[in-house]
């Protein structure tokens, strides 16, 4: 059970944020703003938490990690993700040196929008009964005194410590992206927590919420959750739960579903959701090429889609066609959720 004040969520993430990327944060700023030391450990200080929200230390006049309760009065729920605060303040006199910074997530977010499909955004000029899918955010919106978020807003009771720094790893890219200039994904092969190291393992995620059917049905989150515990099962089965690992890291930022270890090479998984086999290869065979072949990635044997749906005929040819003309080990895998 989570606290239900933000200086204690605050604390708690500074001290579990140690086995996650996010507790790099400083260490990552430091480099990225070439700062003469690092400002510390912790993801927010006691300068940058207050009574009803925090945001990390330094992030006043950056795409900050935030988190807070969902109205200013209303503790049941919590918003944890990024945010553009554009209220200017003494270390924010105006907001122009954030326009280049939005302009970046704007660009971020038309061409890699697909990894936060779970996520929502809202601003306090539409207030939290308005969200939507991640998007651009329009010139209208970027006036001083809104402030824009991008992440999930739940339940006190809905959610964990891990969650959070889940959804925080989540988001680095798109703060690096921000924050470097628009260096996408150079910059993370700096920070030690992306190098490709194969663990075995998989952390249980939510696989059922307080929501109706059609949600249920809906959820991409949850639907691709079930798939991922199937499919780490299966092959837990046929390989050793010792050479089955979930959720890491790839080597050039992102992390790649699933990995098996098996006589010293590694085979990549990619999850997509999508009914039809034709679409779920569509959005899977560039995240797997970007993660097997990147300057700086661990190389694959095998590139592997995984779908709910069985592949048919013309799919089917479809990879053979990329095996033989481009030599890519590229195949489909159907995974059935009891």
């Amino acid at each position: 059970m989570i606290a239900d004040n933000v200086e204690t969520i605050a604390k708690e993430l500074n001290e579990r944020a140690e086995n996650h990327s996010i507790g790099n944060l400083q260490k990552i700023r430091t480099k990225l703003k070439n700062l003469s030391r690092r400002p510390g450990n912790n993801i927010f200080s006691s300068q940058t938490t207050f009574e009803n929200y925090a945001f990390h230390h330094g992030g006043r006049a950056e795409l900050q990690f935030n988190i807070g309760f969902g109205q200013s009065n209303d503790k049941t729920s919590l918003r944890f993700g990024i945010a553009f605060s554009l209220k200017t303040s003494q270390s924010l006199p105006n907001i122009d040196i954030l326009l280049p910074k939005i302009r970046l997530f704007n660009e971020f977010i038309r061409q890699d929008s697909e990894q936060y499909e779970d996520m929502r955004m809202w601003n306090n000029k539409n207030d939290l009964s308005n969200q939507h899918v991640p998007s651009p955010i329009p010139p209208e919106f970027v006036t001083e005194g809104n402030f824009i978020f991008l992440g999930k807003l739940k339940e006190i009771d809905q959610i964990d410590y891990n969650e959070i720094l889940t959804v925080f790893d989540r988001l680095l890219p798109l703060y690096l992206y921000v924050e470097s200039d628009g260096e996408s994904y150079n910059f993370d092969h700096q920070s030690d927590n992306f190098t490709f190291e194969f663990r075995p393992g998989h952390t249980e995620k939510a696989l059922y919420t307080k929501a109706t059917p059609a949600q249920k049905e809906l959820d991409v989150n949850l639907n691709h959750n079930l798939l991922q515990k199937a499919l780490y099962k299966k092959l837990s089965s046929k390989f050793g739960a010792e050479n089955v690992g979930t959720e890491l890291p790839s080597g050039v930022g992102k992390q790649v579903d699933l990995i098996v270890q098996n006589d010293g090479e590694y085979w990549f998984y990619e999850i997509k959701t999508c009914t039809s086999p034709r679409i779920c290869l569509r959005q899977a065979i560039g995240q797997l090429l970007e993660y097997a072949y990147w300057p700086a990635s661990q190389e694959a044997k095998r590139l592997i889609v995984v779908g709910k749906s069985e592949l048919d005929e013309d799919g089917k040819e479809y990879l053979s066609r990329l095996r033989q003309k481009f030599s890519l080990p590229i195949r489909y895998e159907q995974v059935s959720v009891q």
